[in-house]
Protein backbone atom coordinates (compact mmCIF):
# COMPACT_ATOMS: atom_id res chain seq x y z
CA UNK A 1 0.00 0.00 0.00
CA UNK A 2 2.81 2.40 0.93
CA UNK A 3 4.66 1.51 -2.29
CA UNK A 4 1.60 2.31 -4.43
CA UNK A 5 1.03 5.61 -2.59
CA UNK A 6 4.64 6.72 -3.03
CA UNK A 7 4.54 5.72 -6.70
CA UNK A 8 1.43 7.84 -7.31
CA UNK A 9 2.96 10.80 -5.45
CA UNK A 10 6.17 10.37 -7.43
CA UNK A 11 4.39 10.38 -10.80
CA UNK A 12 2.11 13.29 -9.88
CA UNK A 13 5.01 15.36 -8.53
CA UNK A 14 7.02 14.65 -11.67
CA UNK A 15 4.12 15.70 -13.89
CA UNK A 16 3.64 18.95 -11.94
CA UNK A 17 7.39 19.50 -12.11
CA UNK A 18 7.42 19.19 -15.89
CA UNK A 19 4.51 21.62 -16.28
CA UNK A 20 5.73 24.18 -13.73
CA UNK A 21 9.31 23.96 -15.00
CA UNK A 22 8.15 24.66 -18.55
CA UNK A 23 6.10 27.58 -17.28
CA UNK A 24 9.04 29.01 -15.31
CA UNK A 25 11.21 28.90 -18.44
CA UNK A 26 8.54 30.62 -20.55
CA UNK A 27 7.63 33.40 -18.11
CA UNK A 28 9.70 36.57 -17.93
CA UNK A 29 12.58 36.11 -15.52
CA UNK A 30 12.01 37.94 -12.25
CA UNK A 31 8.27 38.33 -12.81
CA UNK A 32 5.75 37.20 -10.15
CA UNK A 33 4.53 34.40 -12.44
CA UNK A 34 8.09 33.16 -12.93
CA UNK A 35 8.69 33.22 -9.19
CA UNK A 36 5.47 31.31 -8.46
CA UNK A 37 6.13 28.71 -11.15
CA UNK A 38 9.68 28.33 -9.83
CA UNK A 39 8.49 27.68 -6.28
CA UNK A 40 6.03 25.04 -7.49
CA UNK A 41 8.79 23.50 -9.62
CA UNK A 42 11.22 23.27 -6.72
CA UNK A 43 8.67 21.75 -4.35
CA UNK A 44 7.41 19.20 -6.89
CA UNK A 45 10.89 18.21 -8.07
CA UNK A 46 12.18 17.68 -4.54
CA UNK A 47 9.13 15.53 -3.82
CA UNK A 48 9.64 13.57 -7.03
CA UNK A 49 13.32 13.03 -6.24
CA UNK A 50 12.58 11.71 -2.76
CA UNK A 51 10.00 9.36 -4.23
CA UNK A 52 12.53 8.13 -6.79
CA UNK A 53 15.04 7.36 -4.05
CA UNK A 54 12.48 5.39 -2.05
CA UNK A 55 11.22 3.44 -5.07
CA UNK A 56 14.78 2.76 -6.17
CA UNK A 57 15.66 1.33 -2.78
CA UNK A 58 12.54 -0.85 -2.67
CA UNK A 59 13.09 -2.13 -6.21
CA UNK A 60 16.86 -2.48 -5.73
CA UNK A 61 17.50 -0.07 -8.64
CA UNK A 62 20.72 1.69 -7.73
CA UNK A 63 20.54 3.90 -10.83
CA UNK A 64 17.23 5.39 -9.73
CA UNK A 65 18.56 5.92 -6.22
CA UNK A 66 21.55 7.84 -7.55
CA UNK A 67 19.42 9.74 -10.05
CA UNK A 68 16.96 10.76 -7.34
CA UNK A 69 19.71 11.95 -5.01
CA UNK A 70 21.43 13.90 -7.80
CA UNK A 71 18.16 15.52 -8.89
CA UNK A 72 17.45 16.56 -5.28
CA UNK A 73 20.97 18.01 -5.08
CA UNK A 74 20.65 19.89 -8.38
CA UNK A 75 17.31 21.50 -7.58
CA UNK A 76 18.29 22.25 -3.99
CA UNK A 77 21.58 23.94 -4.89
CA UNK A 78 19.95 25.80 -7.79
CA UNK A 79 17.36 27.21 -5.40
CA UNK A 80 20.05 28.16 -2.88
CA UNK A 81 22.03 29.90 -5.62
CA UNK A 82 19.06 32.14 -6.40
CA UNK A 83 18.21 32.89 -2.79
CA UNK A 84 21.57 33.56 -1.18
CA UNK A 85 23.72 36.67 -1.41
CA UNK A 86 26.53 36.94 -3.95
CA UNK A 87 29.39 36.31 -1.55
CA UNK A 88 29.98 33.72 1.11
CA UNK A 89 29.76 29.98 1.67
CA UNK A 90 28.99 27.79 4.66
CA UNK A 91 29.54 24.28 6.00
CA UNK A 92 26.50 22.97 4.14
CA UNK A 93 28.25 23.74 0.84
CA UNK A 94 31.15 21.49 1.83
CA UNK A 95 28.74 18.68 2.68
CA UNK A 96 26.77 19.10 -0.54
CA UNK A 97 30.01 18.85 -2.53
CA UNK A 98 30.31 15.20 -1.48
CA UNK A 99 27.07 14.28 -3.29
CA UNK A 100 28.08 14.94 -6.94
CA UNK A 101 31.68 13.96 -6.26
CA UNK A 102 30.70 10.56 -4.87
CA UNK A 103 27.91 9.91 -7.37
CA UNK A 104 30.01 10.99 -10.34
CA UNK A 105 32.92 8.78 -9.35
CA UNK A 106 30.70 5.75 -8.74
CA UNK A 107 28.79 6.34 -11.98
CA UNK A 108 31.98 6.46 -14.01
CA UNK A 109 33.33 3.32 -12.33
CA UNK A 110 30.06 1.54 -13.09
CA UNK A 111 30.11 2.69 -16.73
CA UNK A 112 33.69 1.47 -17.19
CA UNK A 113 32.72 -1.91 -15.73
CA UNK A 114 29.82 -2.16 -18.18
CA UNK A 115 32.11 -1.42 -21.12
CA UNK A 116 34.61 -4.03 -19.99
CA UNK A 117 31.85 -6.60 -19.58
CA UNK A 118 30.60 -5.95 -23.10
CA UNK A 119 27.20 -4.62 -21.96
CA UNK A 120 25.64 -1.78 -23.94
CA UNK A 121 23.09 -0.68 -21.34
CA UNK A 122 21.93 -1.07 -17.75
CA UNK A 123 18.29 -1.00 -16.66
CA UNK A 124 17.39 0.46 -20.05
CA UNK A 125 19.99 3.25 -19.90
CA UNK A 126 22.68 3.19 -22.65
CA UNK A 127 26.29 3.17 -21.47
CA UNK A 128 26.86 6.48 -23.28
CA UNK A 129 24.13 8.12 -21.20
CA UNK A 130 25.66 6.72 -18.01
CA UNK A 131 29.03 8.25 -18.95
CA UNK A 132 27.26 11.53 -19.76
CA UNK A 133 25.45 11.69 -16.41
CA UNK A 134 28.62 10.78 -14.55
CA UNK A 135 30.46 13.59 -16.32
CA UNK A 136 27.73 16.10 -15.44
CA UNK A 137 27.92 15.00 -11.81
CA UNK A 138 31.67 15.61 -11.75
CA UNK A 139 31.12 18.94 -13.54
CA UNK A 140 28.72 19.95 -10.78
CA UNK A 141 31.31 18.94 -8.18
CA UNK A 142 33.94 21.04 -9.97
CA UNK A 143 31.56 23.99 -9.86
CA UNK A 144 31.11 23.52 -6.13
CA UNK A 145 34.88 23.40 -5.60
CA UNK A 146 35.34 26.61 -7.58
CA UNK A 147 32.61 28.31 -5.56
CA UNK A 148 34.19 27.24 -2.28
CA UNK A 149 37.68 28.31 -3.34
CA UNK A 150 36.43 31.71 -4.53
CA UNK A 151 34.30 32.23 -1.45
CA UNK A 152 31.00 32.25 -3.35
CA UNK A 153 29.59 33.00 -6.81
CA UNK A 154 28.70 36.47 -7.98
CA UNK A 155 26.69 38.22 -10.68
CA UNK A 156 26.19 36.30 -13.91
CA UNK A 157 28.07 33.26 -12.62
CA UNK A 158 25.48 32.81 -9.89
CA UNK A 159 22.62 33.02 -12.37
CA UNK A 160 24.33 30.54 -14.70
CA UNK A 161 24.74 28.16 -11.76
CA UNK A 162 21.05 28.56 -10.98
CA UNK A 163 19.89 28.15 -14.58
CA UNK A 164 21.88 25.11 -15.67
CA UNK A 165 21.07 23.14 -12.51
CA UNK A 166 17.36 23.87 -12.78
CA UNK A 167 17.28 23.02 -16.48
CA UNK A 168 19.28 19.83 -16.08
CA UNK A 169 16.99 18.74 -13.27
CA UNK A 170 14.09 19.30 -15.66
CA UNK A 171 15.96 17.24 -18.28
CA UNK A 172 16.29 14.32 -15.86
CA UNK A 173 12.57 14.47 -15.06
CA UNK A 174 11.65 14.65 -18.76
CA UNK A 175 13.92 11.73 -19.60
CA UNK A 176 12.44 9.61 -16.85
CA UNK A 177 8.89 10.44 -17.87
CA UNK A 178 9.13 10.23 -21.66
CA UNK A 179 11.98 7.78 -22.24
CA UNK A 180 11.73 5.55 -19.15
CA UNK A 181 11.30 1.80 -19.63
CA UNK A 182 7.72 1.95 -18.33
CA UNK A 183 6.80 4.38 -21.16
CA UNK A 184 4.59 6.45 -18.89
CA UNK A 185 2.90 8.69 -21.52
CA UNK A 186 1.51 5.70 -23.42
CA UNK A 187 0.50 3.91 -20.25
CA UNK A 188 -1.18 6.93 -18.66
CA UNK A 189 -3.09 7.94 -21.80
CA UNK A 190 -4.24 4.37 -22.34
CA UNK A 191 -5.29 3.97 -18.71
CA UNK A 192 -7.65 6.94 -18.82
CA UNK A 193 -9.05 5.80 -22.17
CA UNK A 194 -7.70 8.66 -24.25
CA UNK A 195 -5.26 6.62 -26.32
CA UNK A 196 -7.73 5.60 -29.00
CA UNK A 197 -9.00 9.17 -29.44
CA UNK A 198 -5.59 10.82 -29.94
CA UNK A 199 -3.33 11.01 -33.02
CA UNK A 200 -0.75 8.26 -33.36
CA UNK A 201 2.01 10.90 -33.48
CA UNK A 202 1.50 11.53 -29.77
CA UNK A 203 2.69 8.00 -29.09
CA UNK A 204 5.82 8.17 -31.23
CA UNK A 205 9.28 8.02 -29.71
CA UNK A 206 10.40 10.91 -31.93
CA UNK A 207 8.11 13.31 -30.07
CA UNK A 208 9.22 11.91 -26.72
CA UNK A 209 12.87 12.36 -27.68
CA UNK A 210 12.29 15.99 -28.68
CA UNK A 211 10.47 16.73 -25.41
CA UNK A 212 13.27 15.07 -23.46
CA UNK A 213 16.09 17.00 -25.16
CA UNK A 214 14.24 20.34 -25.12
CA UNK A 215 15.37 21.26 -21.56
CA UNK A 216 19.00 20.83 -22.66
CA UNK A 217 18.42 23.13 -25.63
CA UNK A 218 16.83 25.72 -23.35
CA UNK A 219 19.72 25.29 -20.91
CA UNK A 220 22.24 26.18 -23.64
CA UNK A 221 20.08 29.09 -24.84
CA UNK A 222 19.73 30.71 -21.43
CA UNK A 223 23.34 30.20 -20.39
CA UNK A 224 24.57 31.76 -23.63
CA UNK A 225 22.09 34.60 -23.30
CA UNK A 226 23.27 35.40 -19.78
CA UNK A 227 26.95 35.34 -20.80
CA UNK A 228 26.61 37.17 -24.12
CA UNK A 229 24.14 39.89 -23.14
CA UNK A 230 25.46 40.35 -19.60
CA UNK A 231 21.83 40.68 -18.59
CA UNK A 232 22.67 39.79 -14.98
CA UNK A 233 26.05 41.45 -14.70
CA UNK A 234 25.02 43.64 -11.80
CA UNK A 235 24.91 42.49 -8.21
CA UNK A 236 21.17 43.04 -7.73
CA UNK A 237 20.27 39.73 -9.35
CA UNK A 238 18.69 38.17 -6.31
CA UNK A 239 15.34 39.82 -6.81
CA UNK A 240 15.39 38.91 -10.51
CA UNK A 241 16.08 35.22 -10.01
CA UNK A 242 14.43 34.49 -6.68
CA UNK A 243 12.38 31.43 -7.45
Amino acid sequence: MLFSTILIIHICAGTVGLLSGTAAICFKKGSPRHALAGKVFVASMLTMALGAVYLGVVRHQTGNVGGGIFTFYLIGTAWLSARRSDAGTNRLDWILLLIPLTLGTLTWINAVKLVRSGASSQDGAPVGMIFFLGSVMLLAAAGDVRMLVQGGVRGAKRIVRHLWRMCFGLFIAAGSFFMGPSNRPVRLLSTVGLGKHLPAALFGMTLYLVLTVLPLILLIFWVLRVWITKMYATNNVRTQAAD
